[in-house]
């Protein structure tokens, strides 16, 4: 089993339509008995995904900056372990350490920060692990054509297809993870 990490929004102000992609996803990642890592919080798609994930009987860790306890609320019923940091640099790397693939749900500008820095990060072959965007709704389309832009115009030297995979649905990212996971398995008996 894999741990997955999940970047998504917090926001409880986003529109519902989002809400059952976050669902879909977490259940897809505890029928696969995925340990979800992720930022921790109670509320917006980032709760929802962490609920999923534990009612489907997988384990959740929760990575919160101090600063953010009182703002986002603690998953402490959520999360099986829950591990809270100093500063939001501290965040991300232990996320980023302790993940086996990276998925990015709709989310504001934390989310797209912790994206582009493991999407940097696969682009200079510091990790092979997978990337995958949910484009829900064409939700991340300017997001994909500034990438288009950037290759085209030279300051990308890699386009964006050989970095991160792009999902429509939850179902087709959970195919992807896979296809493409490294998962150990155990020596066979004799």
């Amino acid at each position: 089993m894999a741990n997955v990490c999940v970047y998504c929004s917090s926001s409880p102000q986003i529109d519902d339509g989002f809400t059952p992609v976050a669902r879909t996803l977490g259940e897809g990642l505890a029928a696969r008995e995925h340990t979800l890592i992720y930022g921790g919080g109670t509320s917006g798609l980032m709760g929802t995904v962490a609920r999923a994930v534990r009612q489907g009987g997988s384990s959740v860790v929760g990575v919160i900056p101090n600063k953010l306890k009182s703002i986002e609320g603690v998953a402490r019923d959520t999360a099986d372990e829950l591990i809270v940091t100093d500063t939001m640099s501290e965040r991300k790397r232990i996320m980023y350490l302790r993940s086996d693939a990276f998925v990015v749900l709709p989310g504001g500008f934390g989310t797209l920060e912790e994206f582009l820095e493991v999407l940097t990060l696969r682009q200079l072959a510091y990790h092979e692990r997978p990337v995958v965007i949910v484009n829900h709704d064409g939700f991340f389309d300017p997001l994909l054509g500034f990438f288009e832009q950037l290759y085209a115009q030279h300051f990308s030297r890699i386009p964006h297809e050989e970095l991160i995979f792009v999902a429509s649905t939850p179902s087709e990212a959970l195919h992807h993870l896979d296809a493409t996971l490294q998962i150990p398995t155990a020596a066979p008996q004799e």
